[in-house]
C-alpha cells in the first residue's frame, strides 16, 4: 500500500524553508506524528528506545519535553492534537502497519543475535508503538508543562486542519501533506525534527530546516481546487485507500485535470466510485469539531521535576535548564521572557 508523503505530493507541491524564529505564534501539531518521530529517533547504538530503571520506555516523554522546550524558547507554542477513534477506512493500514511491525522485530532480532548492530538499530526503527499507557504519560507531562493539548474526535491531522482554518491557530504542524487535503490554508513540515540530523546508515550530517506550504498558492500554481488535489492523492494512494497501481502524482495530476468529475476520474481509471467517493468526503468533510483551546501555563515544577526525574530517572539539571530557557530566560535585549503568554 502506497503510503501518501513526501514521495507523493512532495513532487507536486511547492514550500519554502523557514527559521523556527519565523514560525512565531500558536501551531497545531499533530501529537501522534510527532510521537512516532520521537519514539522512532531517540534510541541508543543498537535501537533500544530511551528508558527508565524500571525498563519503562521514555522516548516520548524526552521529545515531547525538551522539543516543546526548544519551539517555546523560540516563541512557538505548540498546541499538540491527539487522534480519537481512527476511520473505517483506516482499517487496512492499521492492520499492514503491525504486520510490519511484527516483520521488524524478528528482522531487529535476527541482526542483534548476529552482532550487527546497525542493522538492528535501522530495524528498529520501525518496530515503535505509540500505546495507550505512552498517550497518558505525554498528556501528563504537557498538563505539568503547561502546554495546551486538545482531543481529536477522529484523525489528529483533520483537527489541526480544521483550528487552522477556523483561525484557532496560526497553522498545522506534520510531516504528511494529508492536513492541506483536510482543508489547512498553513503546513508546517519539520517542525519537531529541526536541526542537526545524522542521514541513516551514514555518518553525514545535514541541518534540517522547516518548511512551510500555502495551500491557495499551490492550488493557483497547479491550477486546481482541493477538490482535484485530492483526486490526485486517491489514485496515489493515501492512509484511507489502497491507490491504483502504476499512477504516480504526475499521471494523477494529469489525469485530474482531464476529468470533469470524480466519476469521470473513476471510470477512466477502473476504480469503483463509490469507494473514491468515501474517501473524497472524509477529506473535503473531515470528522472535527471545534475545540476550546487552553492557554499556556506555568509549568508546575515540583510536580514536573518529580514526574521527569523522580519517577523516570530523567536528569535534574538539564530539565530545569531546559524549562528556564523556555519560560524564564529572554531571547534578546528587545524581547521579553515568555511570560508574554501568560
Amino acid at each position: 500500500m502506497k503510503k501518501l508523503g513526501a514521495k507523493d505530493l512532495k513532487d507536486l507541491l511547492e514550500g519554502e524553508p523557514v527559521r523556527l524564529e519565523e514560525l512565531r505564534g500558536r501551531l497545531a501539531v499533530d501529537a501522534f506524528n510527532t510521537a512516532y518521530q520521537f519514539l522512532s529517533t531517540i534510541r541508543g547504538p543498537d535501537g533500544a528506545p530511551l528508558a527508565d530503571a524500571k525498563g519503562r520506555v521514555t522516548s516520548h516523554l524526552s521529545g515531547f519535553f525538551y522539543r516543546s522546550c526548544s519551539l517555546l524558547e523560540k516563541g512557538v507554542q505548540p498546541v499538540y492534537v491527539f487522534d480519537g477513534k481512527p476511520s473505517e477506512l483506516k482499517a487496512r493500514t492499521i492492520a499492514e502497519r503491525a504486520e510490519k511491525k511484527a516483520e521488524a522485530e524478528e528482522l531487529m532480532r535476527k541482526a542483534l543475535e548476529e552482532g550487527r548492530i546497525e542493522d538492528a538499530a535501522r530495524f528498529a526503527q520501525r518496530t515503535s508503538r505509540f500505546t495507550r499507557e505512552m498517550v497518558d504519560e505525554s498528556k501528563e507531562l504537557l498538563r505539568l508543562m503547561g502546554i495546551p493539548f486538545v482531543q481529536a474526535p477522529s484523525e489528529g491531522e483533520a483537527e489541526c486542519a480544521f483550528l487552522a482554518a477556523r483561525g484557532a491557530v496560526d497553522a498545522a504542524a506534520s510531516q504528511d501533506f494529508d492536513a492541506l487535503l483536510f482543508g489547512a490554508p498553513i503546513l508546517v513540515r519539520n517542525l519537531t525534527l529541526a536541526g542537526r540530523r545524522r542521514l541513516p546508515r551514514s555518518n553525514a550530517v545535514v541541518e534540517v530546516h522547516p518548511e512551510k506550504y500555502f495551500l491557495e498558492p499551490n492550488l493557483a500554481r497547479l491550477g486546481v481546487t482541493r477538490e482535484r488535489l485530492v483526486w490526485v492523492a486517491l489514485l496515489c494512494g493515501t492512509d484511507f485507500n489502497k491507490g491504483v497501481h502504476g499512477i504516480g502524482p504526475k499521471k494523477g495530476y494529469k489525469l485530474a485535470l482531464e476529468c470533469r468529475d470524480l466519476e469521470e476520474l473513476c471510470a477512466k481509471t477502473g476504480q469503483d466510485y463509490s469507494s473514491f467517493k468515501e474517501v473524497e468526503s472524509l477529506f473535503l468533510n473531515p470528522n472535527a469539531a471545534p475545540a476550546e483551546i487552553p492557554a499556556l501555563g506555568e509549568p508546575d515544577r515540583d510536580a514536573l521535576l518529580s514526574f521527569m526525574c523522580s519517577e523516570r530517572d530523567f536528569a535534574e539539571e538539564r530539565v530545569n535548564a531546559a524549562l528556564a530557557r523556555a519560560f524564564n530566560q529572554p531571547r534578546d535585549q528587545n524581547q521579553g521572557t515568555l511570560k508574554k503568554w501568560f
